[in-house]
């Protein structure tokens, strides 16, 4: 379907066609029409597949002429989320003189407060600031027509339900509400249940979740065995711009420092770190100053940035729905995307289980050797070297000629293709131990324990052995 095809506005089409598309992508082509219509939706689409465009469009074009109160709700689950959706609502609406206006924690809300006189007509928020603001009363939704719960699925995760539903209680008047997610979990449904009238569901297909353009694999190795790993794949692989998961504050700092140690070009964030570290950090990724960014889920949630060409899962994530959150990072705007997730063999059955949810296979990938890893950098160095070549070096003319008076040329290159590369054995990393995920499989319906004598081994007492670890056996 083309954009034309929807009747919106010159003005929109306009923008639409400065951005540089025409046709639109699935989840925008089964909603736009049910939400121009004036139905509730509830939309299951992948962070990157132009879901903001899919609410952002109508709701610019339901604007009134001259409006001066606020028309259109739009909460997001994190700060970086919610900012970003302000930038496209305003490229998109720019024409319109749409005035569009962002709320979010971590800042001075006296700003906001002022900033929120101007009468906008479409505020972007996350739950926690916008209650505030309501509670303020320097936010006022007796005119609000429309309302959109962004990545419903990561609010919930992030316990913002309650928030939700304090800010819902203070619409009164009959509305449109429009709730979109990456994945569909039940209290996602009940959600819409509860605050959304007949809604029309749009789900794109299991085998959507992840898309065909990420090359997905596994690794399975011990935890002591991931950095080491990790830093071959990159000199293999070598990686445009890549995101590193990590579970936990303390693992983004450690394996940060342990990359910067061995000459990565590498950076962290998480919770920890204040707001203007946390946009320092993702302004400099965005700009390509960064190769490597170290980071936890909740740090990551809601990052739309371009051009990531791999994500590592360096520790698994959680639950199969973080998977799809993190992986979808990469293989965006028809380019295409690798993933790499480590799996320790206790993690096994949470692979399995991902592989299930997202109905794609991932395949296992060996890791690279030192030799293939050294073969790798000397690639690099050599790119390094041929533009060092293009470049003057005329004041270094003389200083060349006395060095080959005393040592050969292929000595003299051997030890500047030495200094390029980097030697782990000469830089030690340790990485704290993390311990692997509790996994408890599901036992079907029919599941019978069986005696004791079929199970023991020579030598160990069959009930020396936890619940889990029976549990494990089985399923390996």
């Amino acid at each position: 379907m083309k954009f034309s095809d929807l009747e919106l506005k010159d003005s929109l089409l306009k923008a639409i066609r400065r951005a540089g598309f025409e046709e639109t992508t699935p989840i925008q082509a089964q909603t736009m029409p049910l939400i121009l219509a004036g139905r509730d939706v509830i939309g299951q689409a992948q962070t990157g597949t132009g879901k903001t465009a899919a609410f952002g469009l109508p709701i610019l074009q339901a604007l009134p002429p001259r409006a001066t109160k606020l028309q259109a709700l739009i909460i997001e689950p994190t700060r970086e989320l919610a900012l970003q959706t302000k930038e496209e609502l305003f490229r998109l609406g720019r024409d319109e003189h749409a005035h569009v206006q962002v709320v979010y924690g971590g800042t001075p809300i006296s700003r906001q407060i002022k900033a929120l006189k101007h009468n906008p007509t479409v505020l972007v928020g996350t739950p926690g600031r916008i209650l505030d603001h309501l509670q303020r009363k320097t936010i006022k939704l007796t005119d609000l027509q429309q309302v959109v719960l962004d990545e419903a699925d990561e609010m919930l995760d992030m316990g913002f339900i309650q928030d939700i539903e304090k800010i819902l209680s203070y619409v009164k008047q009959p509305h449109q509400t429009m709730l979109f997610s990456a994945t569909m979990p039940k209290a996602v449904l009940k959600l819409g249940e509860k605050f959304m009238d007949h809604p029309e569901v749009v789900k794109i297909k299991a085998k959507h979740l992840t898309t065909d353009l990420i090359d997905q694999y596994f690794i399975r190795a011990k935890d002591y065995e991931k950095f080491d790993i990790l830093c071959r794949l990159f000199d293999v692989q070598a990686p445009d711009l890549a995101l590193v998961f990590v579970r936990t504050k303390k693992r983004v700092d450690e394996l940060t420092h342990g990359l910067q140690a061995r000459g990565y070009n590498a950076a962290g964030i998480h919770g920890d770190l204040s707001q203007s570290r946390r946009e320092s950090v993702l302004k400099r990724f965005r700009q390509g100053k960064i190769d490597f960014l170290v980071a936890t889920d909740v740090a990551a949630r809601g990052l739309d940035i371009s051009g990531v060409t791999h994500v590592y899962n360096f520790d698994m994530p959680q639950d199969p729905d973080s998977y799809v959150h993190r992986i979808g990072r990469t293989g965006r705007a028809g380019q295409n995307g690798i993933s790499v997730t480590f799996v320790t063999p206790d993690e096994i059955g949470y692979l399995r289980t991902i592989e299930q949810l997202t109905k794609t296979k991932m395949q296992p990938l060996r890791p690279p050797s030192d030799r293939q890893a050294l073969q790798g950098q000397l690639a690099a160095s050599r790119k390094e070297i041929e533009d060092l070549l293009a470049s003057d070096l005329s004041k270094y003319t003389q200083a060349a000629n006395n060095l080959l008076e005393e040592y050969s040329a292929v000595d003299l290159v051997s030890a500047l293709l030495k200094k390029l590369t980097k030697d782990p054995s000469e830089v030690k990393v340790k990485i704290s131990p993390e311990k692997p995920l509790p996994y408890k499989p599901k036992r079907p319906n029919n599941y019978r324990r069986r005696s004791n004598n079929n199970h023991r081994r020579p030598g160990r007492s069959y009930k020396a052995r936890s619940h889990k670890q029976r549990g494990r056996r089985k399923h390996k």
